[in-house]
Protein backbone atom coordinates (compact mmCIF):
# COMPACT_ATOMS: atom_id res chain seq x y z
CA UNK A 1 0.00 0.00 0.00
CA UNK A 2 1.44 3.45 -1.65
CA UNK A 3 1.46 6.05 1.51
CA UNK A 4 2.15 9.94 0.91
CA UNK A 5 2.57 11.91 4.52
CA UNK A 6 3.68 15.14 5.32
CA UNK A 7 5.47 17.44 7.86
CA UNK A 8 3.18 18.43 11.03
CA UNK A 9 4.39 21.53 9.83
CA UNK A 10 1.89 23.33 7.69
CA UNK A 11 3.43 22.14 4.57
CA UNK A 12 6.76 24.31 4.97
CA UNK A 13 8.92 21.38 3.96
CA UNK A 14 8.10 18.87 1.38
CA UNK A 15 6.90 15.71 1.37
CA UNK A 16 8.37 12.46 2.13
CA UNK A 17 9.25 10.73 -0.84
CA UNK A 18 6.60 7.94 -1.66
CA UNK A 19 7.63 4.79 -0.49
CA UNK A 20 6.41 1.16 -1.50
CA UNK A 21 4.86 -0.87 0.99
CA UNK A 22 6.69 -4.31 1.36
CA UNK A 23 3.31 -6.24 1.25
CA UNK A 24 2.75 -4.66 -1.94
CA UNK A 25 6.02 -5.53 -3.52
CA UNK A 26 5.53 -9.57 -2.30
CA UNK A 27 1.93 -9.23 -3.62
CA UNK A 28 3.03 -7.64 -6.96
CA UNK A 29 6.21 -10.29 -7.50
CA UNK A 30 3.36 -13.21 -6.88
CA UNK A 31 1.13 -11.36 -9.33
CA UNK A 32 3.94 -11.78 -11.86
CA UNK A 33 4.81 -15.18 -11.22
CA UNK A 34 1.17 -16.33 -11.53
CA UNK A 35 0.70 -14.34 -15.03
CA UNK A 36 3.74 -16.71 -15.80
CA UNK A 37 2.68 -19.48 -15.02
CA UNK A 38 -0.32 -18.32 -16.61
CA UNK A 39 0.45 -18.00 -20.19
CA UNK A 40 2.94 -21.11 -19.57
CA UNK A 41 -1.07 -23.08 -18.77
CA UNK A 42 -2.30 -21.49 -22.28
CA UNK A 43 0.59 -22.06 -24.14
CA UNK A 44 0.18 -25.74 -23.71
CA UNK A 45 -3.35 -25.62 -24.12
CA UNK A 46 -3.14 -24.07 -27.73
CA UNK A 47 -0.63 -26.45 -28.48
CA UNK A 48 -3.11 -28.99 -28.07
CA UNK A 49 -5.94 -27.14 -29.95
CA UNK A 50 -3.50 -26.88 -32.58
CA UNK A 51 -2.82 -30.63 -32.74
CA UNK A 52 -6.50 -31.55 -32.34
CA UNK A 53 -7.49 -29.32 -34.94
CA UNK A 54 -5.11 -31.74 -37.35
CA UNK A 55 -8.37 -34.14 -36.79
CA UNK A 56 -11.08 -32.71 -36.18
CA UNK A 57 -13.30 -29.32 -37.52
CA UNK A 58 -12.94 -26.37 -35.74
CA UNK A 59 -16.11 -26.57 -34.37
CA UNK A 60 -16.06 -29.68 -32.71
CA UNK A 61 -12.49 -28.87 -31.28
CA UNK A 62 -14.34 -25.76 -29.71
CA UNK A 63 -17.25 -28.07 -28.21
CA UNK A 64 -14.53 -30.97 -26.81
CA UNK A 65 -12.53 -27.38 -24.82
CA UNK A 66 -15.91 -26.38 -23.37
CA UNK A 67 -17.19 -30.20 -22.57
CA UNK A 68 -13.86 -31.18 -20.77
CA UNK A 69 -13.56 -27.82 -18.90
CA UNK A 70 -17.13 -27.72 -17.57
CA UNK A 71 -16.90 -30.10 -15.03
CA UNK A 72 -14.14 -28.76 -13.47
CA UNK A 73 -15.70 -24.80 -13.97
CA UNK A 74 -18.85 -26.78 -11.91
CA UNK A 75 -16.71 -28.18 -9.15
CA UNK A 76 -14.88 -24.80 -9.02
CA UNK A 77 -18.55 -22.75 -8.64
CA UNK A 78 -19.93 -25.32 -5.94
CA UNK A 79 -16.39 -25.20 -4.03
CA UNK A 80 -16.43 -21.39 -4.35
CA UNK A 81 -20.38 -21.60 -3.33
CA UNK A 82 -21.08 -19.12 -5.93
CA UNK A 83 -24.50 -20.95 -7.67
CA UNK A 84 -26.50 -18.13 -7.14
CA UNK A 85 -24.87 -15.82 -8.41
CA UNK A 86 -24.08 -17.91 -11.87
CA UNK A 87 -27.88 -18.89 -11.72
CA UNK A 88 -29.74 -15.60 -10.97
CA UNK A 89 -32.24 -14.67 -13.02
CA UNK A 90 -31.57 -11.22 -13.34
CA UNK A 91 -28.77 -11.57 -15.29
CA UNK A 92 -27.87 -9.99 -18.44
CA UNK A 93 -28.69 -13.23 -20.57
CA UNK A 94 -28.31 -10.78 -23.60
CA UNK A 95 -24.59 -10.03 -22.69
CA UNK A 96 -24.38 -12.82 -21.91
CA UNK A 97 -25.31 -15.22 -24.83
CA UNK A 98 -23.72 -11.63 -27.15
CA UNK A 99 -20.42 -12.86 -25.20
CA UNK A 100 -20.90 -16.29 -25.60
CA UNK A 101 -21.24 -16.05 -29.71
CA UNK A 102 -18.35 -13.76 -29.51
CA UNK A 103 -16.29 -16.36 -27.54
CA UNK A 104 -17.69 -19.14 -29.78
CA UNK A 105 -16.37 -17.21 -33.21
CA UNK A 106 -12.70 -16.16 -31.51
CA UNK A 107 -12.00 -20.01 -30.87
CA UNK A 108 -12.93 -21.16 -34.23
CA UNK A 109 -11.48 -18.63 -35.95
CA UNK A 110 -8.26 -19.12 -34.24
CA UNK A 111 -8.26 -22.79 -34.49
CA UNK A 112 -8.77 -22.41 -37.90
CA UNK A 113 -6.02 -20.32 -38.39
CA UNK A 114 -4.12 -22.80 -36.02
CA UNK A 115 -3.87 -25.31 -38.74
CA UNK A 116 -1.95 -23.28 -41.08
CA UNK A 117 0.21 -20.69 -39.17
CA UNK A 118 2.48 -21.60 -35.82
CA UNK A 119 1.76 -20.56 -32.70
CA UNK A 120 4.61 -17.84 -32.41
CA UNK A 121 2.97 -16.44 -35.89
CA UNK A 122 -0.88 -16.75 -34.37
CA UNK A 123 0.14 -15.10 -31.20
CA UNK A 124 1.56 -12.40 -32.86
CA UNK A 125 -0.86 -11.11 -34.69
CA UNK A 126 -3.44 -11.64 -31.89
CA UNK A 127 -1.51 -8.96 -29.61
CA UNK A 128 -2.67 -6.51 -30.92
CA UNK A 129 -6.50 -7.54 -29.10
CA UNK A 130 -5.40 -4.93 -26.02
CA UNK A 131 -4.77 -1.96 -28.42
CA UNK A 132 -8.12 -2.97 -30.63
CA UNK A 133 -9.44 -2.80 -26.51
CA UNK A 134 -8.17 0.58 -26.45
CA UNK A 135 -10.42 1.58 -29.37
CA UNK A 136 -13.56 -0.41 -28.46
CA UNK A 137 -13.83 1.04 -24.98
CA UNK A 138 -14.55 5.01 -26.16
CA UNK A 139 -18.28 3.75 -27.47
CA UNK A 140 -18.87 0.66 -25.24
CA UNK A 141 -17.79 1.96 -22.21
CA UNK A 142 -17.80 5.59 -22.63
CA UNK A 143 -13.23 6.25 -22.07
CA UNK A 144 -11.65 8.49 -23.46
CA UNK A 145 -8.48 8.20 -25.78
CA UNK A 146 -5.35 10.44 -25.90
CA UNK A 147 -2.76 10.63 -28.46
CA UNK A 148 -0.53 8.37 -26.32
CA UNK A 149 -3.17 5.83 -27.34
CA UNK A 150 -3.14 6.19 -30.76
CA UNK A 151 0.41 6.14 -31.25
CA UNK A 152 0.65 3.02 -29.68
CA UNK A 153 -2.55 1.74 -31.79
CA UNK A 154 -0.77 3.30 -34.66
CA UNK A 155 2.73 0.90 -33.95
CA UNK A 156 1.01 -1.81 -32.98
CA UNK A 157 -0.88 -2.18 -36.44
CA UNK A 158 2.55 -1.42 -38.25
CA UNK A 159 3.85 -4.51 -36.71
CA UNK A 160 0.76 -6.50 -38.09
CA UNK A 161 0.95 -5.36 -41.47
CA UNK A 162 4.94 -6.29 -40.94
CA UNK A 163 4.23 -9.74 -39.34
CA UNK A 164 1.92 -10.78 -42.31
CA UNK A 165 4.30 -9.99 -44.93
CA UNK A 166 3.74 -7.18 -47.27
CA UNK A 167 4.47 -9.69 -49.96
CA UNK A 168 1.83 -10.40 -52.97
CA UNK A 169 1.40 -13.82 -52.29
CA UNK A 170 0.97 -14.03 -48.54
CA UNK A 171 -0.54 -10.93 -47.43
CA UNK A 172 -4.01 -12.05 -47.76
CA UNK A 173 -3.00 -15.25 -45.80
CA UNK A 174 -6.48 -17.16 -44.97
CA UNK A 175 -5.15 -18.62 -41.79
CA UNK A 176 -3.84 -14.75 -41.02
CA UNK A 177 -6.69 -12.95 -41.41
CA UNK A 178 -8.86 -15.65 -39.29
CA UNK A 179 -6.47 -15.24 -36.54
CA UNK A 180 -7.29 -11.22 -36.95
CA UNK A 181 -10.61 -11.48 -36.94
CA UNK A 182 -10.43 -14.02 -34.11
CA UNK A 183 -8.37 -11.28 -32.17
CA UNK A 184 -11.16 -8.63 -32.65
CA UNK A 185 -13.74 -11.22 -31.45
CA UNK A 186 -11.22 -11.28 -28.28
CA UNK A 187 -11.17 -7.76 -28.11
CA UNK A 188 -15.08 -7.42 -28.14
CA UNK A 189 -15.43 -10.00 -25.57
CA UNK A 190 -13.22 -8.74 -22.65
CA UNK A 191 -15.36 -5.26 -23.74
CA UNK A 192 -18.41 -7.46 -22.72
CA UNK A 193 -17.23 -9.35 -20.09
CA UNK A 194 -16.09 -5.61 -18.14
CA UNK A 195 -19.68 -4.58 -18.75
CA UNK A 196 -20.85 -7.80 -17.41
CA UNK A 197 -18.79 -7.57 -13.88
CA UNK A 198 -19.74 -4.43 -13.08
CA UNK A 199 -22.92 -6.32 -11.83
CA UNK A 200 -22.33 -9.85 -12.29
CA UNK A 201 -19.85 -12.20 -10.33
CA UNK A 202 -16.85 -13.29 -12.56
CA UNK A 203 -18.06 -17.54 -11.68
CA UNK A 204 -20.81 -16.65 -14.08
CA UNK A 205 -18.43 -15.09 -16.49
CA UNK A 206 -16.44 -17.80 -16.35
CA UNK A 207 -19.32 -20.51 -16.12
CA UNK A 208 -21.73 -19.04 -19.15
CA UNK A 209 -18.66 -18.91 -21.39
CA UNK A 210 -18.02 -22.09 -21.22
CA UNK A 211 -21.25 -23.73 -21.00
CA UNK A 212 -21.62 -21.61 -24.52
CA UNK A 213 -18.46 -23.55 -25.96
CA UNK A 214 -20.11 -26.54 -24.96
CA UNK A 215 -23.92 -26.30 -26.20
CA UNK A 216 -23.07 -24.20 -29.05
CA UNK A 217 -19.67 -26.00 -30.20
CA UNK A 218 -21.63 -29.17 -30.07
CA UNK A 219 -24.88 -28.27 -32.07
CA UNK A 220 -22.59 -26.71 -34.86
CA UNK A 221 -20.11 -29.82 -35.00
CA UNK A 222 -22.93 -32.12 -34.91
CA UNK A 223 -23.37 -32.41 -38.56
CA UNK A 224 -19.91 -33.24 -39.24
CA UNK A 225 -19.15 -34.73 -35.94
CA UNK A 226 -15.87 -36.91 -36.23
CA UNK A 227 -15.71 -39.90 -33.74
CA UNK A 228 -13.20 -39.18 -30.95
CA UNK A 229 -9.97 -41.55 -30.86
CA UNK A 230 -9.11 -43.13 -27.94
CA UNK A 231 -5.57 -42.25 -28.10
CA UNK A 232 -6.85 -38.61 -27.88
CA UNK A 233 -8.06 -38.91 -24.28
CA UNK A 234 -5.06 -37.84 -23.08
CA UNK A 235 -5.00 -34.60 -24.83
CA UNK A 236 -8.72 -34.21 -24.29
CA UNK A 237 -7.66 -34.20 -20.57
CA UNK A 238 -4.59 -31.89 -20.70
CA UNK A 239 -6.57 -29.34 -22.73
CA UNK A 240 -9.40 -29.36 -19.59
CA UNK A 241 -6.56 -29.42 -17.07
CA UNK A 242 -4.46 -26.63 -18.90
CA UNK A 243 -7.47 -24.44 -19.24
CA UNK A 244 -9.07 -24.51 -16.23
CA UNK A 245 -5.41 -23.95 -14.11
CA UNK A 246 -4.44 -21.07 -16.82
CA UNK A 247 -8.05 -19.66 -15.69
CA UNK A 248 -6.89 -19.77 -11.71
CA UNK A 249 -3.42 -18.20 -12.58
CA UNK A 250 -4.71 -15.39 -14.50
CA UNK A 251 -7.29 -14.69 -11.43
CA UNK A 252 -4.83 -14.83 -9.37
CA UNK A 253 -2.24 -12.86 -10.46
CA UNK A 254 -4.63 -9.82 -10.81
CA UNK A 255 -6.06 -10.44 -7.24
CA UNK A 256 -2.02 -10.23 -5.19
CA UNK A 257 -0.90 -7.55 -7.66
CA UNK A 258 -1.17 -4.34 -9.43
CA UNK A 259 -2.58 -4.73 -12.98
CA UNK A 260 -0.10 -2.01 -14.63
CA UNK A 261 3.15 -3.77 -13.65
CA UNK A 262 1.35 -7.35 -14.26
CA UNK A 263 -0.40 -7.28 -17.28
CA UNK A 264 2.88 -6.69 -19.32
CA UNK A 265 4.00 -9.98 -18.79
CA UNK A 266 0.91 -11.48 -20.90
CA UNK A 267 3.69 -10.81 -23.82
CA UNK A 268 5.89 -13.82 -21.96
CA UNK A 269 3.23 -15.99 -24.25
CA UNK A 270 5.33 -15.32 -27.45
CA UNK A 271 8.52 -16.89 -25.48
CA UNK A 272 6.15 -19.99 -25.30
CA UNK A 273 4.64 -20.46 -28.44
CA UNK A 274 8.47 -19.87 -29.79
CA UNK A 275 9.54 -22.98 -27.51
CA UNK A 276 6.44 -24.80 -28.75
CA UNK A 277 6.63 -24.65 -31.93
CA UNK A 278 10.37 -25.23 -31.67
CA UNK A 279 9.81 -28.15 -29.42
CA UNK A 280 6.89 -30.20 -31.17
CA UNK A 281 6.52 -28.49 -34.82
CA UNK A 282 10.28 -28.05 -35.05
CA UNK A 283 9.17 -24.56 -36.78
CA UNK A 284 10.96 -20.95 -36.02
CA UNK A 285 9.13 -18.06 -37.55
CA UNK A 286 10.75 -15.72 -40.03
CA UNK A 287 12.20 -12.25 -39.37
CA UNK A 288 8.83 -10.91 -40.76
CA UNK A 289 6.80 -12.09 -37.90
CA UNK A 290 9.43 -11.48 -35.34
CA UNK A 291 9.92 -7.92 -36.24
CA UNK A 292 6.51 -7.48 -36.11
CA UNK A 293 5.83 -8.84 -33.23
CA UNK A 294 8.44 -6.66 -31.54
CA UNK A 295 6.74 -3.76 -32.82
CA UNK A 296 3.59 -4.99 -31.36
CA UNK A 297 4.82 -5.92 -27.97
CA UNK A 298 6.72 -2.99 -27.45
CA UNK A 299 3.66 -0.78 -28.23
CA UNK A 300 1.67 -2.67 -25.67
CA UNK A 301 4.09 -2.05 -23.21
CA UNK A 302 5.00 1.58 -23.87
CA UNK A 303 0.98 2.08 -23.72
CA UNK A 304 0.93 0.01 -20.20
CA UNK A 305 4.03 2.02 -18.80
CA UNK A 306 2.83 5.37 -19.89
CA UNK A 307 -0.67 4.55 -18.13
CA UNK A 308 0.79 2.96 -15.05
CA UNK A 309 3.43 6.48 -14.62
CA UNK A 310 -0.07 8.37 -15.29
CA UNK A 311 -2.25 6.51 -12.54
CA UNK A 312 1.02 6.91 -10.25
CA UNK A 313 0.95 11.03 -10.84
CA UNK A 314 -2.68 10.79 -10.07
CA UNK A 315 -2.57 9.02 -6.61
CA UNK A 316 0.67 11.20 -5.63
CA UNK A 317 -1.21 14.74 -6.86
CA UNK A 318 -0.72 16.61 -2.82
CA UNK A 319 -2.95 17.23 -0.41
CA UNK A 320 -4.36 20.70 -0.75
CA UNK A 321 -3.11 23.05 2.10
CA UNK A 322 -6.92 23.29 4.19
CA UNK A 323 -6.77 19.46 3.66
CA UNK A 324 -3.02 19.65 5.28
CA UNK A 325 -4.09 22.01 7.95
CA UNK A 326 -7.00 20.22 9.03
CA UNK A 327 -4.89 16.96 9.36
Amino acid sequence: MRQTSAKPDGGKHPPRRETTHPMQSTGTLRGIAAMLLACAFFGCMDALLKTLAGHYPPAQVMALRGLTALPLVCLYVAWRREAAGVFNRRLRWRLHLLRAALNMAMLMLFVHGLKTLGLAEAYTLTFIAPLLMVLIAVPMLGESIHARHWVAIGLGFAGVVIALRPEQGAFLSMGAIAILVAAVCYALSNMLGRLISRTEPSAALVFWTTAGMAVGGSLLAAPQWVPVRSEHAWMLAGLALSGFLGQLAIAEAFRHGQAAAIAPFEYSALAWALLLDWLFWQAVPDAWTLGGGALIVASGLWLARSEAARSARGKRQPASPATRSSS
